[in-house]
């Protein structure tokens, strides 16, 4: 195969040199993916299920390969003082190295660029003054539309040159907002690598503020982990969880952009709601009830008073002769069984082949020689099935869970001691439903049935799990996702002061012990990158209220973006009600903010937000959706305060913080909402409000 070739720079000029590296990068990486094309399977592959694999992984690598035209290829490059080793630089021998998003090499196999998650990688976020690490050279790269423009260098081992700010790295993460979430393997900070590096075998949990980087912080150690352990997790598996559709989303690209194609992504109630459709909703004190790990002890005694001890004996008739076990031998098995403490469905299995050995023994003493067809054979006698039906029943989860919730003497039997009378009245339906299907399950419940479905029968566990937006999850919730993870590790991520839920976490001590990994690591990032100074200062105003032990974000933004906080006459866009006074304010204010580059987000309560969206239509202001792609053409969405986490804009306008907060159940959880909702800028917040703002804002 013919390579292309690229004519050789002047000696002189080291940007035309750099541009000449990735026009021969990019080529080599054309290179690699007409490898993996021009690949014929049919004369490797046994029979047809082997070639549907392979030419799936074929599929995956092809895609993997991909060359993003608006992407640099590489963005940054070590020269080290001495050579760092062969088997360190994934093959390459010598002292400089390209360092990208995933690893290209020659038609020699010498790579052109390291991927970022390679050891010899690892100095380009945490080498500095202090610790070199052995790099002479740093140089970070400029890029326009995919092109080369700038290059900016740092003598780690010269101590004659000052250390300073990268222009080029406050340039990228202040770089305007359009579309999803995008990666940061160009500006990773050495706090944040070393989580994105920790280990498969522990579990972490990240503490961060708006702004700190946690969620790209944990695909990153996603992508991370599948570099450096990919044949384990290739077999067990491994998955992103997130609050709702719209976030994941908003974040779905990020792995792929990384050459990631594997890891799947779902909610909480996408997790534990297979085969059940939810429909219900519930209040905020029997959600709360629901969602208490106080459930877990309620269903596991529902689940396990379906064990009833044996009355009578077994008689089990093989020809001309018969064996009888006792009953007192068969409540030895049935109690040994409960002793063990292993699901409910397994020990069920186990039961007969125990009531069967026993038989086997009695064949023995009498001079049989029985073997284990014999003892299947009588496993499955109908004496045995009959007797193993009366004392371990199947126990269907839905129905038992449906059972708790209509039956009130069979719940005060199983919550006594655990739940008192009126908490049992808190949860108990107000009308009796006669199925399973024809029930309106809330999500609360879904997690109700996941958990004696796991009591009955164990679910799968993944390899590696990353739960987003952790803190709103209740305990039976972290219980759910725990179970996914039962056997392998997870990254959880969230923030306290972020907690909008009725049931939000308090400490993360408390949801990693409810998570099944008391033995987690809790991290905490405190440095601010993405929302502007004067943003970040006004909205920590709310801590003190919300999160009294937290520490405030501290931004590290040179541009300190801008903040206005305007205070309206209240006229409305040609309607009077008091739900759209102030809309024609709301509507100057995103004009204004369209008027520069990137995305722009206008959040208001729930409320709100169709008599602001009819303001913007009459106005004939194109609006999306939150998860909706933005274009050139729409870069404004308008979001309701309920779905703004985890999101983020360019510009932000606010609209009426008191009502976000009365939009809450209580001033706490509204405080916490309004805190989401000032966060969610990049370059600059409008906040605008014809109401008097909340007391800690005011002033």
């Amino acid at each position: 195969m013919s390579r292309p070739s690229t004519p050789a720079p002047a000696a002189d000029d080291p940007l035309a040199r750099e541009r000449s590296h990735l026009a021969r990068s990019r080529a080599a990486l054309r290179a690699m993916r007409e490898d993996v094309e021009s690949l014929d399977i049919k004369d490797v592959t046994a029979n047809w299920v082997n070639a549907e694999v392979l030419a799936r992984q074929i599929n995956d690598r092809i895609k993997a390969l991909a060359d993003l035209s608006d992407t640099p290829l590489f963005f940054g490059r070590l020269d080290y003082l001495h050579s760092p080793g062969a088997d360190r630089a994934e093959g390459a021998e010598g002292e400089r190295f390209y360092i990208g998003r995933r690893h290209v090499h020659d038609h020699d196999g010498d790579p052109m660029v390291i991927d970022w998650r390679a050891p010899v990688s690892q100095p380009f976020y945490r080498a500095s003054k202090k610790d070199p690490m052995d790099v002479g050279l740093r140089r970070r790269f400029g890029y326009t539309r995919g092109d080369i423009t700038a290059y900016e260098d740092e003598h780690l081992s010269d101590p004659a040159e000052a250390a300073a700010t990268s222009k080029l790295l406050q340039q990228e993460i202040e770089r305007p907002r359009v579309g999803p979430m995008r990666d940061i393997v160009a500006t990773i900070q050495p706090e944040q690598d070393e989580i994105v590096r920790s280990g498969l075998g522990g579990t972490v949990c990240v503490q961060g503020g708006p702004g700190t980087g946690k969620t790209a912080v944990g695909l990153h150690r996603v992508a991370y982990l599948l570099y450096a352990h990919r044949e384990r997790l290739a077999r067990t598996g491994t998955l992103v969880i997130g609050p709702n559709k719209s976030f994941l989303h908003y974040i779905e690209q990020v792995l792929p952009a990384l050459g990631e194609m594997t890891v799947k992504q779902a909610t909480v109630d996408d997790l534990v709601a297979a085969g059940l459709e939810v429909r219900g909703t519930d209040d905020s004190p029997a959600a709360v009830l629901k969602g208490d790990a106080r459930m877990a002890q309620v269903l596991r005694r529902a689940v396990y008073s379906h064990v009833t001890m044996p009355a009578e004996p077994v008689m089990v008739v093989r020809g001309s002769r018969r064996w009888r076990v006792p009953a007192y031998e068969i409540e030895e098995i049935v109690r040994e069984l409960l002793d063990r403490g292993i699901r409910y469905g397994a020990a069920r299995e186990a039961l007969p082949q125990r009531i069967a050995h026993a038989v086997l023994v009695q064949m023995e003493r009498s001079g049989e020689a029985p073997d284990d067809r014999v003892q299947d054979a009588v496993a499955r006698n109908p004496a045995v099935k009959a007797a193993v039906k009366a004392i371990w029943p199947p126990v269907d989860p839905a129905k038992l869970v449906l059972r708790l919730l209509t039956d009130a003497d069979f719940l005060a039997v199983h919550a006594d001691g655990i739940l008192d009378e009126d908490e049992q009245k808190t949860i108990l339906w107000a009308k009796p439903v006669r199925s399973v299907k024809s029930a309106k399950w809330s999500s609360a419940e879904a997690v109700l049935i996941d958990e004696a479905t796991d009591l009955v029968e164990r679910t799968h566990s993944l390899g590696h799990v990353v739960l987003d937006e952790a803190q709103d999850l209740s305990p039976m919730q972290y219980r759910a996702v725990g179970r996914r993870c039962s056997t392998g590790s997870a990254t959880v991520l969230g923030d306290l002061a972020q907690g909008t839920t009725p049931w939000a976490t308090r400490s993360w001590d408390e949801a990693l012990a409810h998570l099944g990994k008391s033995d987690g690591v809790i991290e905490e990032l405190t440095a601010g990158f993405r929302v502007p100074t004067d943003v970040i200062t006004y909205a920590s105003r709310l801590l003190p209220h919300i999160a009294p032990g937290l520490t405030p974000v501290a931004s590290v933004r040179e541009n300190p973006g801008f903040f206005d906080l305007r205070e309206t006459s209240g006229e409305t866009s040609g309607e009077t009600s008091g739900e759209t006074s102030g809309t024609a304010e709301v509507v100057a204010a995103c004009e204004e903010l369209l008027r520069h580059e990137g995305s722009t987000g206008l959040i208001a309560a729930d409320a709100r937000v169709p008599a602001l969206a009819r303001a913007l239509t009459a106005a004939g202001i194109p609006y999306l959706a939150p998860g909706e792609e933005t274009t050139a053409e729409t870069r404004l969405t308008l979001v309701p305060a309920s779905l703004a986490k985890g999101l983020e804009y360019d510009y932000v306008v606010l609209d009426e913080p008191q009502a976000v907060v009365d939009g809450e159940p209580d001033e706490r959880t509204g405080l916490r909402r309004l805190y989401v909702a000032l966060t969610r800028a990049v370059s600059g917040l409008i906040v605008t409000h014809t109401a008097p703002l909340p007391a800690p804002l005011a002033g």
